[in-house]
């Protein structure tokens, strides 16, 4: 089965990108952020108002490049799901690449497939995000999950 994946092209550098996934989290994914999300080994959680969280642990964080994210704990508690702890276990790859104007990023989040319970709900708000994302490192507001 495969991974869901996106892939944006940015009016922004990656290493802008690099930032907003290592300090910059709460203004494009979350404002509900607790933890760091810097380096290599870093553990943050995100919540979705009450019946939704990720907890995630950086893996690998090459600067510019590339990040892992280990997802460690998670809640979906949505009454339509069976399974709400789909994404433990999961990781989401995080890909940079500096163009000569712009920037690629590319998000894989694997185990995250059509196979699993969440995927059109779960795929559904990474769109949402990666939207956020986008406009947040080309126009400096992005538009996260608010109190």
């Amino acid at each position: 089965m495969d991974n869901y994946t996106t892939t944006i092209e940015l009016k922004a550098p990656a290493e802008k990108a690099y930032e907003a996934l290592t300090h910059q989290i709460p203004l494009w994914w979350s404002e509900c952020f607790t933890g760091t999300s810097a380096k290599q080994g870093d553990v943050f959680t995100v919540r979705f108002g009450d019946l939704i969280y990720k907890t995630i642990r950086i893996k690998e964080s090459i600067h510019n490049s590339k990040i892992i994210w280990c997802v460690e704990d998670s809640l979906i508690a949505l009454p339509e799901l069976k399974n709400q702890t789909e994404w433990i276990g999961t990781s989401i790859v995080w890909e940079m690449e500096q163009k000569e104007n712009s920037s690629l990023l590319q998000l894989t989040h694997l185990g995250l497939n059509p196979a699993v319970e969440c995927y059109a709900i779960c795929s559904g708000g990474w769109d949402q995000f990666i939207g956020s994302l986008k406009l947040f490192l080309e126009t400096g507001n992005g538009t996260p999950y608010r109190k």
